[in-house]
């Protein structure tokens, strides 16, 4: 069966199962116009569809096992001073990876959905555990990225994960204005997926709305500089 794809719309949500499981579901569009952006030909053949949905499927997964160290910075218009974030993965589940399997596929009214499994080790395990731990709060928002991407981007995971950065900005930044009396200079920590983003287009932008763990480790405030 010959199979199309144009974008991850969305990542329904996960779990881990009794025998340490973790799963998710992709969601691709039939139609490729998205493609187009990046010089891809289409329609792509289900191989090149399918390589698409793992390599989705393993960004998912390396961001609710390991996430990222984070430095932000919210900044403030009168000092002067823009919002930065900088992120570090701390981790990754490659596409190759042999316990990341595809295990289901359905076209339902148009869309072609792929169930993706990965099973975890125990260090894994340990990460996950750790991530649920009464230190890590939860935080949603969603993100905002250019449809094409920016100067010098070669490949659609990176449009998606600007928007997926940005939703990571928003989201830290909702935890700091209720834990934070004052404005910080910086803020480091940690933040990972607590489940697959849902993924989409509106007003010609990329979306990216997620849950995320989000874990305060510094704060330095602006009168220490």
């Amino acid at each position: 069966m010959k199979t199309y794809i144009f974008f991850v719309c969305f990542f329904c949500a996960q779990f881990i199962f009794p025998r340490d499981v973790l799963r998710g579901e992709v969601c691709v569009e039939t139609e490729p116009v998205y493609a187009l952006f990046l010089g891809v030909p289409s329609p792509l053949d289900s191989a090149s569809a399918t390589q698409w949905a793992v390599e989705d499927a393993a960004s998912a997964f390396s961001g609710m096992i390991y996430g990222w160290a984070f430095s932000y910075e919210p900044g403030e218009r009168a000092r002067g001073t823009q919002e930065f974030l900088e992120l570090e993965s701390l981790g990754e589940v490659r596409p190759d990876d042999t316990r990341l399997e595809l295990t289901d596929a359905a076209i339902r009214e148009g869309l072609f959905y792929i169930q993706a499994d990965y099973a975890v080790d125990e260090a894994q395990e340990k990460r996950i555990r750790a991530w649920k731990s009464v230190s890590v709060s939860s935080a949603q928002s969603r993100g905002y990225g250019p449809l094409q991407g920016g100067q010098g981007v070669v490949e659609r995971r990176q449009i998606k994960d600007a928007a997926l950065k940005d939703a990571m900005k928003k989201a830290i930044r909702k935890k700091l204005r209720i834990t934070e009396r004052n404005r910080p200079r910086t803020a480091n920590g940690y933040i990972s997926l607590s489940k697959f983003p849902l993924y989409g287009m509106r007003d010609g932008m990329w979306t990216a709305g997620a849950e995320f763990r989000i874990e305060i480790k510094d704060i330095i405030p602006f009168a220490a500089h």
